[in-house]
This record gives C-alpha cells, sequence and structure tokens, in this order.
C-alpha cells in the first residue's frame, strides 16, 4: 500500500512538473501577445497603409481610464461617419498615460512620440494627422491667445472646439465634400446623439 501510495506521488508530481514545464515555456509567448506594440511600429504600419491607399494618417493619443476618448471611438465608429474617415484617413491608436495599475497597456515608446509632436501636455485625446512620409498634416492643438502652443480641443463639445474639429478634417482631406463635411459637423454639434 505505502508503495503504491508512493507511485501515486511519484506520478502526481511528475505531472505537476510536466504542467510548470509547460507553462514556463508557454509564459513568454502569452507575454509577448498580450504586451501592446512598440509605438513606432504602430505609425509605420499606419503610414504604409496610408501611403498605399493615398490618404492621411489620423492617429489618437489616448488612455483607458480616459471617457473623452471612449467617446472619441464611438464618434469614429458611427454608421455614418465611419465610411468618411475610412475613405480619407487610416486611424492608429497609441496608449499613453496610463495610471500606474494599467502601465502595462501603454504602447513603448508613445510618450517620446507625443512629446516629439508637442502634446504631452495637451491631455487625452491628442489628435495629430500625418502624410503618410510622416509630416503632421494639422492636430487637436486650437490656437488660443497666450498659449504659444494653444489648447487641445480633445474630443470637440464646445463650438469653438468643433469649429477647430472641422478645420483639421478641412486642411488634411481636402477632397471633404460638403455633404461628408455637414454629416461629420452636425453629428459633433447634436449632443444629444453621444
Amino acid at each position: 500500500m505505502l508503495h503504491r501510495r508512493r507511485m501515486v506521488t511519484l506520478s502526481a508530481m511528475r505531472k505537476a512538473i510536466l504542467l510548470g514545464i509547460i507553462f514556463l515555456s508557454v509564459l513568454p509567448v502569452l507575454v509577448a501577445k498580450s504586451a501592446p506594440p512598440e509605438a513606432q511600429k504602430v505609425l509605420a504600419e499606419a503610414q504604409a497603409q496610408a501611403a498605399a491607399a493615398h490618404k492621411n494618417v489620423f492617429l489618437i493619443f489616448h488612455a483607458s481610464w480616459c471617457g473623452w476618448c471612449k467617446v472619441l471611438d464611438g464618434f469614429l465608429a458611427a454608421p455614418e461617419i465611419s465610411p468618411i474617415f475610412e475613405k480619407y484617413f487610416v486611424t492608429a491608436h497609441l496608449d499613453v498615460d496610463e495610471r500606474p495599475d494599467k502601465a502595462q497597456l501603454v504602447n513603448p515608446g508613445a510618450e517620446a512620440l507625443l512629446a516629439r509632436f508637442g502634446g504631452a501636455k495637451g491631455g487625452v485625446p491628442v489628435l495629430i494627422i500625418l502624410s503618410p512620409e510622416g509630416t503632421v498634416t494639422t492636430d487637436s492643438f486650437r490656437p488660443v491667445a497666450g498659449k504659444p502652443r494653444g489648447e487641445n480641443i480633445g474630443y470637440p463639445t464646445e463650438p469653438e472646439e468643433v469649429d477647430w474639429f472641422m478645420a483639421m478634417l478641412r486642411k488634411s482631406a481636402p477632397a471633404l465634400t460638403p455633404q461628408e463635411a455637414r454629416t461629420v459637423e452636425a453629428r459633433l454639434r447634436n449632443k444629444a446623439k453621444h
């Protein structure tokens, strides 16, 4: 009986060791899959897609805790808005400014990229529109007297913010039709639909 218990215990130990080895061999793959991609890689892929499709890059710096970021994503996904943005832009998201418990969500290098574009102190979301070559066409920093960098409109809710957002679109998507512009503007100005 004692011999049988030892065999069972050894068998259980072998299974535990085998499972441990399997887990440790799979762990790096799981971690690699869950880690967000490098910011430069996300941007390079968006630029390549934009170049191939003759579009600009609509780059959004956001964070998981940001309510306005979620509203912006909902706006961009709206059935009447999505086709317009897909026609003129390749949209890319980079996660920045996370709280310590969510730091693993930040795209490595995204904070430095945001700083390079002058948006580090603007809050989120920060919107940067780039040519496929990486030249900034426009951004979400609305000129304001006395503020050298202006103010980040984030998700536009105030009339002057919507005006700036529309100016951003017209500048970076010159083929935007009057009807498309009216559709976007009407959605932004009608707060009841958000």
